[in-house]
């Protein structure tokens, strides 16, 4: 089953003890589709922030993450790789412009990500409809 992290407002390695892991049974996203290109983190749009690494939380990195919903006032998302995957932790998303590379990517099913909406650094671009609901579906099956 998935893993929920809420990941503090800061890229240092500090993450708000608030923040843990959420039961999914306790905490499901409120999940749809509402790209506005007005600097929040809406559904539906890849998003950049800084994200700790699972192995060791005190590490992390920059990544796109695509929202795909809000828990209470926070924003739901799932994180995006382009190393290629096949698997079924993983659903494939092809290209987009969130890659200035041109690289294809992949979504991350097992780690639904719960930020503060200040910890998302900018939007990056807007998934279309069709690409979202598979995303949507391929996490809710998984």
């Amino acid at each position: 089953m998935p893993s929920f992290d809420r990941v503090a407002a800061t890229t240092s390695s500090h993450v708000d003890a608030r923040r843990g892991e959420v039961d999914t049974a306790t905490a499901r996203p409120k999940v749809a589709y509402a790209p506005v290109r007005d600097d929040d983190a809406d559904p539906g749009e890849v998003v950049w922030a800084w994200v700790p690494y699972e192995e060791d939380p005190t590490q992390g990195k920059d990544r796109p993450l695509l929202v795909i919903g809000h828990i209470e006032d926070d924003v739901a998302a799932l994180a995006l790789t382009s190393r290629a995957h096949d698997d079924r932790h993983h659903h494939p998303l092809a290209t987009g412009p969130w890659d200035n590379r041109g690289r294809p990517s992949w979504i991350k099913l097992d780690r639904l990500l719960r930020l503060d909406p200040d910890a998302i650094r900018r939007e990056g671009a807007v998934l279309d409809r069709d690409r979202f609901d598979g995303v949507v579906a391929a996490w809710e099956a998984y």
